[in-house]
């Protein structure tokens, strides 16, 4: 549940091809940074929609691999005051110490960007196992995804700006949605609603994403046990190479039910 609004609406002047103009009212998407710490330790600074911020915390610590496996004692607003003092813009992951001292990312992350740099590549990947053997994914109903998620996106059809990602069991049920301005954030969201409902690795489960496929977007699928991955949009070369490696399936350029299967599995 937000704790703060994820829209703000504010006067536009629309413009048309014949010269007039109409002063209106428009809905748009709501910005805000938030500082995630684990056990008291700030670890990332990104912008984000506020709504499930929780679970987007959870998320990005467990996408991450700052948790090792530690289960999540408590989660709340800030660590050292009032919440309102801080705008509910801090959220403190708490494991009870049992997750090592994490290492923070060095400066804030937007909500468009993510991991920068081979070395954090290397090191996001390298703890990951290839995904266990599993069933062959359903391309019929993996190209469905887009439909089936979005009757869930809210926020999209009232600011048409929003990022969805959503987790799809083999039946076709949809689990979890969430909307958020950053692609990164909506994943972590999900995955860290799973966690929480202690429904993760997730191997009988597909993520959909509204954004493009990059690098994170698998190696976040990879970190929650997704086996398959789907995308509106196109994939980067190292994530079709990432997907190989994990041995999941992927699934882009998702339209009007047809699309491009880069991973077969």
């Amino acid at each position: 549940m937000a704790l703060r609004s994820t829209s703000l609406e504010l006067f536009s002047r629309k413009l048309r091809a014949d010269g007039s103009s109409t002063k209106t009212p428009d809905k748009l998407l709501v910005e805000e940074p938030l500082t995630i710490q684990l056990d008291g330790t700030t670890v990332s600074s990104t912008m984000r929609t506020p709504g499930h911020d929780f679970e987007l915390a959870v998320g990005f610590c467990h996408t991450e691999g700052l948790l090792h496996g530690a289960p999540v004692t408590g989660i709340r607003y800030c660590s050292t005051g009032s919440a309102l003092e801080t705008d509910f813009n801090v959220v403190t992951v708490e494991t009870g110490g049992k997750a090592p001292e994490p290492t923070p990312r060095l400066g804030s992350t937007t909500s468009s960007c993510g991991i920068c740099g081979s070395d954090a590549i290397e090191e996001l990947t390298e703890t990951l196992r290839v995904l266990p053997p599993h069933d062959a994914w359903d391309t019929d109903l993996l190209l469905n995804l887009p439909e089936l998620i979005r009757g869930a996106q809210g926020l999209f059809d009232v600011t048409g700006s929003s990022h969805a990602a959503g987790a799809v069991d083999r039946n076709g049920e949809v689990i979890v949605v969430r909307e958020d301005i950053g692609r990164h954030n909506a994943v972590d969201k999900v995955i860290g609603r799973m966690l929480l409902d202690d429904e993760l690795p997730a191997p009988d489960h597909a993520i959909f994403v509204s954004g493009r496929a990059s690098f994170e977007m698998i190696q976040k699928a990879w970190a929650a046990g997704f086996t398959a991955l789907v995308s509106v949009s196109g994939p980067s070369a190292l994530a079709v190479q990432t997907a190989r490696r994990a041995g999941l399936t992927l699934l882009c350029f998702v339209r009007n039910g047809a699309g491009t299967l880069y991973n077969p599995g």
